[in-house]
């Protein structure tokens, strides 16, 4: 018997998604098609069932991060084969196509955008890293100009990828990440360190202890009143070369932390996961990431599946599984929009 697809549709912005059949996907060249066994919930995905922003056909399928097992294998991939288990970043932002959205129970995946998952790992676990991967190498890594929205520059900070080189080799530059307990503060931290750069986290009391296992090497509470001067302190005190801010919050209300942390440190990149400030000191480069380039795909095909089997690259923050099924994700996203600290919402299917 053939499988059934279904899919959890977004038929205007601003409305519960509709769950319903929908068309069995096909892998063309260079593509997989997952049989997904866990779903994750970003911001990003609130934002587009609230305003459909990067929506470009309805009614629309979307989510990025996927894990489970390969159902189908395209034409020119050699790296995956049917019944392996993996994780994946999908591409609906860039293409449109309903059968790129995660939101479903099979999606097609680029095979450079996606890597296999050891068998200790759950799918729930992996399933935190996709998204949250390709945005931290976006983030710290392009070199070339772009925009993430028109009139909105991306970070081109041109730092280099992590390595598996021996010993991660400091390379004598510092970076602050604020929101470091969230998922793609964490991921940065994470691959930051990994690429050998020192990390100083802001995040609550309650997450200093998840920042330090993804490698950074103080933690600052953001609800301490001097937080902007002992940030810039241990800055200083590293006597490396200042790097910049990466603000891991999906609002604006940490920019006033950030700007006067570059205020007293002479200035640098800001680079964020929000449509950054718009005006800002000639001395600040601030941008958005975007989270899907070609950038990534080293990453990918050489570091993502050593680096979990070796325990370099963690499952972080952990997940917190909402329910099983495509039922659950308008629940799922709900609580995003709430509000979540130190972990990551998943939905099993």
């Amino acid at each position: 018997m053939s499988p059934q697809n279904r899919a959890a549709f977004l038929d205007a912005a601003g409305t519960p998604l509709r769950i319903g059949d929908a068309p069995m996907p096909t892998a063309g060249p260079g593509e997989i098609v997952i049989k997904n066994a866990a779903v994750a919930i970003n911001p990003l995905d609130c934002h587009m069932q609230d305003h459909g922003v990067f929506v470009q056909q309805w009614p629309a399928v979307f989510g990025c991060d996927v894990a489970g097992e390969v159902y189908e294998v395209g034409d020119g991939v050699q790296i995956f084969k049917k019944g392996d288990r993996v994780i994946g970043h999908t591409i609906n932002l860039v293409s449109g196509r309903p059968q790129d959205g995660g939101y479903a129970l099979y999606t097609v995946v680029p095979a450079d955008k996606a890597a296999i998952l050891p068998d200790a790992i759950a799918f729930t676990d992996g399933v935190v890293v996709p998204f949250a991967l390709e945005a931290a190498v976006c983030a710290l890594s392009v070199k070339e100009p772009g925009e993430a929205l028109p009139g909105v520059a991306i970070p081109n900070l041109g730092l280099p990828l992590p390595s598996f080189d021996g010993a991660t080799k400091p390379i004598g530059k510092v970076l602050v990440v604020n929101g470091g307990s969230s998922s793609v503060g964490s991921m940065v931290t994470q691959i930051a360190t990994a690429a050998g750069i020192h990390v100083i986290t802001i995040t609550g009391a309650h997450n200093v202890e998840l920042s330090k296992r993804c490698g950074a090497a103080q933690v600052f509470d953001h609800k301490s009143s001097s937080v902007t001067d002992e940030v810039v302190e241990a800055v200083k005190q590293t006597g490396l070369e200042f790097i910049g801010i990466f603000d891991a919050i999906a609002t604006t209300e940490p920019y006033a932390t950030d700007l006067a942390i570059l205020e007293k440190l002479g200035g640098g990149h800001l680079a964020c996961s929000h449509p950054p400030p718009t005006e800002v000191p000639e001395n600040v480069k601030a941008g958005m990431i975007f989270a899907i380039n070609d950038v990534a795909t080293t990453v990918w095909s050489e570091y993502v599946t050593r680096a979990l089997e070796t325990g370099k690259l963690l499952c972080l923050p952990p997940p917190t599984i909402v329910g099983q099924g495509l039922e659950y994700i308008n629940e799922a996203l709900a609580r995003s929009k709430a509000g979540v600290s130190g972990t990551k919402l998943v939905v099993k299917l």
